[in-house]
């Protein structure tokens, strides 16, 4: 079982990050926030989660061992996949997730694209005793900070979304209403802060 990866940064995308570890590049799926806190050129250490499937080996990397704990309870109910959770996780924190369950907010658990009301009471009776009450534990932050992913940033953070599970029109909707912060400094845009606040605005439609 691979429980951390730690190497330097090689490439970082929005919802996923390359560390060179030994000269080997290893390939993580990570939330917004995670590769966010990530620079190209310099040491990471991201906690990890292994997926198997019959024809593929997948890798998903987390700022924290909590939230790498959170995912892998998450899925444990039923219909939810490494791919869903990792959405549960880009819209609320381990934390927030907590909450969510343990006080059975319906509303904030449907909020991530693909769960619907019976997808998220099922997900409150199957989670409740697993997942606490609301207060983790694991310190948050990767060991870098500040990734700027030059050129087509709307194009970057329009698929991040879609590949989340939002629609077409949600993901343009968010990126319309982030442009401003986009141009407001006149440096590059930071692809991944931008996709986190696109995440913000739709969390509260």
């Amino acid at each position: 079982m691979i429980s951390f990866v730690r190497g330097q940064v090689s490439t970082v995308r929005p919802t996923e990050a390359v560390l060179d570890v030994g000269g080997i590049g290893l390939q993580l799926h990570c939330t917004p926030a995670t590769t966010a806190e990530l620079r190209t050129g310099q040491q990471a250490q991201l906690a990890a989660s292994l997926v198997v499937r019959e024809d593929s080996l997948t890798l998903y990397g987390f700022a924290s061992d909590d939230e790498r704990v959170v995912f892998e309870l998450l899925q444990t109910a039923s219909g939810v996949g490494p791919r869903l959770a990792q959405a549960m996780l880009s819209v609320h924190s381990p934390d927030d997730l907590r909450r969510a369950v343990a006080t059975e907010d319906l509303a904030a658990l449907t909020k991530v694209p693909g769960i619907g009301k019976k997808g998220a009471q099922r997900i409150v009776i199957e989670l409740k005793d697993k997942l606490g009450s609301g207060v983790g534990g694991g310190a948050t932050g990767p060991v870098t900070g500040g990734a700027v992913v030059a050129g087509g940033w709307q194009d970057q953070v329009r698929s991040a979304l879609l590949g989340l599970g939002w629609s077409a029109r949600d993901a343009d909707i968010a990126v319309d209403r982030v442009t401003p912060d986009a141009t407001e400094n006149g440096q590059p845009p930071d692809v991944s802060a931008l996709l986190k606040a696109a995440l913000r605005t739709l969390a509260k439609t």
